[in-house]
Order: structure tokens, then sequence, then C-alpha cells
């Protein structure tokens, strides 16, 4: 699931207000304009790496960071200090309190974040954030979520048939990647059939690049009143899903209304771009492929390193609400972190060769889902999406390969969940 607050359905303040100076100054000699600013561009070198400015930062595991907004703040890519960051409750994860280090993409010239919405806990802390989170965690416990690999498995297979059925070439994003995490959603939630289409198209806007502010606040505005829709429906008859279960708690209905969008949103988008993406590093390592292929048990531990190599959800802001020492440097009250968790991922004191994907390592401790009170929710679902579906897309397509050269799959270069726009692949008929 997404830790990205603007996928969450929080759309940043586009209104003109005054910032709090008094901390917006380095700690050192160095000014605020000579500081580096948050290295993005992937678009040379390997699709799947860190960009090379960003690993060159990567030498201190916490550096000094210049913010859109010329707020003074910090860098953090080694895997002890964003371990440390993310556990640590002296660090905020409130909207309100983060100053942004990237333009956002549809949003440029955006600087300042909205306080979270009613019912979007990811921007919250504790203790708003521990009654939503208590209330939730038992939804999502390890049993239940592979009580749904049944349907995650079925789910694949008719995207599988119909992959076949329209083959011998498609775009996986289309066909496999995205549909995949759309219906599981679904399905956990209680969202009736005929209204999935009209949903994930809603938040398919939220997701795109080249959706403009307006777009993307009508289709928050939208997935809103689907939500309150159904909300209403549950309420007056109840089914078999979480959605369900959640009307019987103490939520109020706003509240309710914005939990339920908070997790329709966040169960798609980075599912969706690790199934496309992950094929995508598969299809590009043939060693890895051929391993996972002929040991469809790998695929668990396949799942891990994938999300430990590719990391497509980053970074995570938080802000220090007290001065809190890390790594030997002093992070003062009000200054931002962010943390790089595709460097921390990467981090080769953590990892060893962390820039090779390797099947067969233990990626136990990455920072995919984050860390601490706020590691995502629906991590184990996530997991369990993807170990069913990448052995099922190998086996049923064993001579799968690109339909393009490797550098002309279009990257999602602009947004802080990474992945593909697009993956066109074709297999040999029988």
């Amino acid at each position: 699931m997404s830790h990205d607050p603007t996928a969450a359905g929080s759309l940043p303040d586009t209104t003109d207000h005054p910032t709090d100076d008094t901390t917006d100054h380095p700690t050192d000699d160095t000014t605020a304009e000579e500081l580096p600013t948050l290295p993005t561009d992937r678009r040379t070198g390997c699709p799947f790496d860190p960009p090379a400015e960003l690993t060159a930062l990567s030498d201190e595991p916490l550096r000094r960071l210049r913010y859109v907004d010329g707020h003074s703040g910090w860098l953090a890519t080694g895997h002890a200090a964003a371990r440390a960051i993310l556990s640590d409750p002296r660090f905020s994860a409130r909207y309100e309190h983060l100053h942004l280090p990237m333009p956002l993409s549809g949003m440029e010239g955006v600087t300042e974040m909205q306080p979270a919405p009613v019912g979007d806990f990811l921007g919250l802390d504790a203790p708003e954030h521990t009654r939503f989170r208590r209330l939730l965690t038992g939804k999502f416990t390890v049993r239940r979520m592979r009580q749904l690999s049944e349907r995650v498995a079925q789910f694949t297979d008719e995207c599988l048939d119909a992959m076949e059925q329209a083959g011998p070439s498609v775009d996986l994003v289309e066909a496999f990647a995205r549909p995949i995490p759309a219906l599981v959603i679904c399905e956990l939630l209680g969202v009736p059939y005929a209204d999935r289409d009209r949903f994930q198209q809603h938040v398919a806007t939220l997701f795109d690049q080249a959706a403009d502010v307006a777009a993307k606040g009508e289709a928050f505005a939208a997935v809103g009143r689907f939500m309150g829709e159904l909300v209403a429906a549950k309420r007056a008859a109840p089914t078999d899903d979480l959605l369900s279960d959640l009307t019987s708690s103490d939520l109020t209905e706003e509240e309710l209304i914005g939990v339920g969008g908070v997790l329709l949103a966040a169960g798609l988008d980075t599912t969706a771009n690790m199934l496309g993406l992950g094929t995508f590093a598969l299809l590009s390592n043939p060693d890895q492929l051929t391993a996972l292929s002929a040991d469809p048990g790998l695929a668990e531990q396949t799942v891990e390193e994938l999300l430990r190599y590719l990391s497509v959800a980053d970074p995570i802001l938080r802000s220090a609400l007290e001065d809190v020492e890390v790594e030997g440097r002093l992070v003062e009250a009000g200054e931002t972190v962010t943390v790089s968790v595709q460097a921390a991922n990467r981090d080769p004191r953590r990892f060893p060769g962390p820039d090779r994907l390797d099947i067969h390592r233990k990626a136990t401790g990455h920072l995919a889902f984050g860390h601490g009170a706020h590691q995502c929710l629906g991590q184990q679902l996530a997991r369990v999406e993807m170990a069913v579906a990448f052995p099922a897309l190998l086996a049923r397509f064993p001579t799968l390969r690109l339909a393009v050269p490797p550098h002309e799959v279009p990257l999602r270069d602009r947004a802080n969940i990474y992945g593909v726009v697009s993956l066109p692949v074709t297999w040999d008929k029988e």
C-alpha cells in the first residue's frame, strides 16, 4: 500500500501561506542555496536503480537537504538512520508539519500540505493515529490476508485467460498489473462488481501523472461520494467484508468514508506498480526469471527481494517535534526529514551487493513498507498478491518477453510511487 499522502487523497493546499523561517536554516556554514535538492532523475542508467545523484549523496547516512520552498531540512539515506527516524514518535507524520522536497506531479508550484482530511490516518500522530490503527490492525491479519489467496489466484487466472485470448502481445499494466490489486481491494472492502469500473476510473485519475490539480481534485471528490454511497449501503445491509465490519465500530460516518477512501486508493497503486515494474525487472534479469520459473517455491523470497530492490513508494516524510539527535547530527524541532526508502534499501552496510537483484537473498528488514507505527497496514495483502501473481504469470507464459527495447518502456519518473506507465510484452503462441 501507498505511503504517498497525495495518493491517499490529501491534496496539497494551493493557497499561499507564510512559512515559519525560524527553522529554515542550515546548522553549519553551508547556506541554504548551496545545499543539494532531492535527486529524482532516473532517466539515465538502469531504470531500477535510484538516481545516480542520490547514490552519490548516500555516502553520509544523514545530510542537509534544500526543499522546494527553501526550507533547510534533512535527507536520510542510511538504513539505520531511516529506521531510527521512522520508529521515533518525536518525528511527526502530520501533513501540515511537512515541507515538500520535490514538486508534486501535476502540482508544480505547490509547496505546502493541508492537514489530513477526516479519516486519513496516514497523516496523523498518536493518539489520533493509534485509535485508527488499533481498529484496523485486526482487519489486516496475516491469517485473513492468506485466506484471500484463493480469490487472488482466481482473479489472477481470469486476467491470464483474458491475456491469452487477446495475445500474443498486450500491455501488461492494463491486462495484469492494474486489474489484480483493484479486484482484490474491491473484494476486501465489498465493492459491488457493478461499481468496480467506476471506482477504478476515479482512482486511476488520482495516480495519473498527466492529470492536473483540478482533475485530481474532481477524482478525489468522486471517490468521496462513491465511498459515501458504499458506506450507506453497508450500514443498511452488511455483507462479509472489511467495510461492513467497520460500520459496527465507533467511527463516525465521515471517518468511515475517509478510511474507506484511503484503503481503496492505497490498496491499488503501489501493488499495481510493483507487479508492473517487478515483471520488467525479472524480464531484464533472465537468470532470476529462470530461477523463479524453475522453483515457484521461491515466490515469497522473490517478492521480498523485489520490494527491497525496487522500493516503489518513496520517499517518506517526517518532521521533528523536538530536537532529536540522529547519527550524530542534531535535527532541530520543525525540520523536515526526507527518508529515502530506495537509498536505505540499497545501503551496502545492510544489504551486501545491494544493486544486484538476487531472489536467493534474505531481504528481511527492508523498508519498502515503511517502519514503526505507520508501517503499511496492507503489507501482507500486497505480499499475497505478488506471491501468487508472479509465478502464475511465468507458468502461463514461459516465453514471456518485452515487446519493445528496454529503453523504450515508459517510466513513471515524475511520481513518488515509481513504476512503468505501460509494459508491452509478447510471448510465443503454441
